[in-house]
């Protein structure tokens, strides 16, 4: 029996933001294909980078396991790897090239190795796969087996003789012929113990779709492309009450890119969960659209959602427009007073520096999150991936430097209305005012009801002069780039 050693690229600890928030979720993706590989017959281990220290770490284990094939295969549900990190690039370099020093073949699936074949075959990849991965894996470690010198017909992967890929592979449509992801080699107990010394509580994550059909040109879509497929609600709320069994969990994230879209689906979801009596809360991502059709924020809410995370984007709808968003801003607000409604936590991803926002756009961004007041807010520039149609409007105006480093990178990558300097700090002050409004309404609270968060309230006592000084920093910087 054929030995294959699966790992990932991400190291939670190479990315600084990500380690301090110290909210870490096993890869789930990696895990569905161990399990895949481990049904079809075949003896395999997993190495998981995300707590690791360093890359280096898997020396002992090549050595001791001697596996036939090293898989590097990334957690297509994390956007942390969809956001082709060249830190996590360099650690995926290392770990190909010491596996071919063991012997292995080194295949790699990912979402940076689509986008730069050719570099991973390079620096010891023998094997590249595009896009889903499993079906693909399958058949070219059976081709290897079998001898074959030919791997032409397999759909989906370029080879190290040839920077040409196959022809591509369609996705899978019905994903509950796949197994649930391999839990158990992974070691729980080291992620619970991050969540609990931090948080005081444990999560978990889990996907109960691949894709997205919407059309935003920013957002890169090169595992799982513009289909959309669900599995079936009863295969998820099985996974989650195994999951809530044997580890104790009670709050989830759902990786998925839009959580929820096939009609009917979230009704159902809620039906087996009262059926089964199962106790837990999770988050989501979606779109505000979505969420105002018919009864999904009430079904959402009887299921144990707890918060949803919306791709606000913009309060200006003429940047909407040209994102090919979809969304209305009105839609925004209406979606978001629904929500808190249900005492359900609304958040915003929001995006600065698309091609042709002014500030007057900006202004209404920052309108937006002034008068809807969101429970959490998460900030980035628009950022170039390879197969947008963002990047096609870019790539002539893009330096050298083409990827970020880390998740907190924030570098524009190509010149935008304002220059790099003054996005860093519209990020800071943006934060800065958002959590002040947080820390004075808790003031409010104290003094209408005596009750309140008393760390937020202290806080607005930093933020207000904070806040002032990188607004004055900010204008220095507009008035410089004008």
């Amino acid at each position: 029996m054929s030995k294959i050693l699966f790992t990932h690229s991400y190291f939670y600890r190479f990315d600084e933001k990500q380690w301090k928030t110290a909210q870490p979720y096993p890869p789930y993706g990696t895990m569905y294909a161990a399990a895949f590989m481990r049904e079809n017959g075949y003896d395999v281990e997993l190495f998981d980078t995300g707590l690791r220290a360093a890359a280096a770490e898997i020396l002992p284990v090549l050595s001791r396991s001697k596996p036939d094939y090293l898989v590097i295969y990334d957690d297509g549900f994390n956007y942390l790897t969809k956001m082709c990190l060249t830190r996590m690039r360099e650690a995926a370099f290392q770990m190909a090239k010491w596996g071919k020093e063991q012997g292995c073949t080194v295949i790699v699936n990912s979402s940076d190795s689509t986008d730069h074949a050719a570099e991973y075959l390079a620096n010891g990849a023998d094997f590249i796969i595009l896009g889903e991965g499993e079906i693909t894996l399958r058949e070219l470690v059976a081709a290897i087996e079998a001898g074959a010198a030919d791997f032409s017909q397999i759909l989906g992967i370029v080879m190290a003789n040839s920077t040409i890929p196959n022809a591509p592979r369609p996705v899978l449509h019905h994903l509950d012929d796949l197994p649930d992801p391999a839990w158990d080699l992974v070691d729980i107990g080291a992620y619970r113990d991050i969540w609990m010394h931090t948080h005081g509580y444990f999560a978990l994550n889990l996907a109960t779709t691949r894709g997205c059909p919407y059309k935003c040109n920013w957002c890169a879509k090169p595992i799982y492309g513009n289909r959309y497929n669900s599995r079936s609600p009863e295969r998820v709320a099985g996974e989650i009450e195994m999951l809530i069994e044997k580890f104790g969990v009670n709050q989830f994230w759902m990786a998925d890119d839009i959580f929820g879209l096939k009609p009917g689906w979230v009704q159902r979801f809620r039906d087996i969960v009262q059926e089964k009596n199962l106790q837990f809360t999770y988050k989501i991502q979606s779109r505000v659209d979505l969420l105002l059709k018919e009864d999904t924020i009430d079904a959402l809410a009887a299921s144990g959602l707890r918060q949803v995370w919306v791709g606000a984007e913009s309060g200006s709808q003429k940047v909407l427009d040209a994102m090919d968003k979809g969304t209305k801003v009105a839609e925004i607000s209406e979606a978001t007073k629904l929500l808190k409604s249900k005492g359900i936590e609304v958040c915003f991803f929001l995006q600065f520096g698309y091609l042709g926002e002014t500030k007057a756009d900006i202004e209404a961004t920052l309108k937006m999150v002034e008068e809807l007041q969101p429970h959490d807010i998460g900030i980035s520039v628009s950022y170039p991936l390879p197969g947008t149609k963002f990047y096609e409007k870019v790539k002539n105006l893009l330096g050298e430097k083409q990827n970020w480093t880390v998740s907190d990178d924030l570098d524009m990558m190509y010149p935008a209305t304002f220059p790099p300097a003054y996005y860093r700090r519209l990020h800071r002050l943006v934060h800065k005012r958002f959590r002040l409004r947080q820390g004075l309404n808790e003031w409010v609270k104290f003094l209408k009801t005596g009750n309140g968060n008393f760390r937020k309230a202290f806080k607005a006592l930093y933020y207000a002069p904070a806040a002032q000084l990188d607004a004055w920093r900010l204008q220095r910087l507009e008035r410089s780039s004008t």
